[in-house]
Formats: structure tokens, sequence, C-alpha cells
């Protein structure tokens, strides 16, 4: 079993967004499977590198379709994808000096983040743009 299973109740958009999402807890079972065999260490500077770079595009690509329909709560969004980065960039600091624990507090930050950024923030550009189509779908 997984570390961090998808599940339904993760879907966005059944799209590009979930698409992210899913490559995304592909990287965190990656880790976590590392971490359990003993092999974090060696592992866990190929999955920040990828993380770091790979979660910046998610992210741009996700506040951009939140621009394009005009999604209200944007900019408090765009504070919570701010923090996550930081703390992307905080775990690879003490990867660097040295940290033996960082694959671990990765593995539990990125699921953590992941479950509850998608199941809270990003449900609400889910609802947002159901609640968009269902405006247009009504309109004579």
């Amino acid at each position: 079993m997984a570390y961090f299973e998808w599940a339904e109740d993760l879907a966005i958009d059944h799209g590009p967004i979930d698409a992210d999402h899913r490559h995304l807890v592909d990287l965190v079972n990656e880790l976590h499977t590392a971490t359990s065999e003993g092999r974090g260490r060696e592992v866990v500077n190929k999955v920040l590198n990828e993380l770091i770079g790979y979660t910046a595009a998610h992210l741009q690509r996700e506040e951009a379709r939140m621009a394009s329909v005009h999604f209200p709560n944007l900019a408090r969004h765009k504070i919570g994808h701010q923090h996550f980065v930081a703390s992307l960039n905080d775990l690879r600091q003490k990867y660097e000096a040295g940290s033996i624990t960082v694959a671990a507090q990765l593995s539990t930050v990125l699921r953590d983040w992941l479950s509850l950024h998608i199941r809270r923030s990003d449900k609400e550009l889910l609802e947002f743009l159901q609640k968009t189509q269902a405006k247009l779908a009504s309109k004579p």
C-alpha cells in the first residue's frame, strides 16, 4: 500500500491540475518508499530537486488557471503557495546543512500539504468553477 493514496475527493479538474497533483503524490510515495527501505538520504536530493522545480511550475499553472477564470480567492491562494515553497526551501537548506531527518520531514510535509491544500484550498476552485458553469448553463 502506498504512503499517500490518490482518492477521488482530491480531483479538481480531471485534467492538468489533477495530473500535476498525481505526479506530486507519486514523488511523495517514491520518497517514502526509499526512506522506509533505508535509502532516504540517497533519494532525497533527487526528489527535492524535482519537487522544487515541479512544484513551482505546477503552482504557476494553477495560479494562471485561477486568474483566467477570475477566481476571487487567488491572492489568498498565492500566499498558501508561497508558504509551501518556503517550507520546501527550508528543507533544502536543512538537507544541505547535513540534516539526516529531511527525508522523513519532507514525506510528512508533502503528504499533509497535498492532502489539506487540495481538499480545502483547491476545492474552492472546483466549487467556483462548478458555480460558474451552472450560471452559464442556466442563461438562455
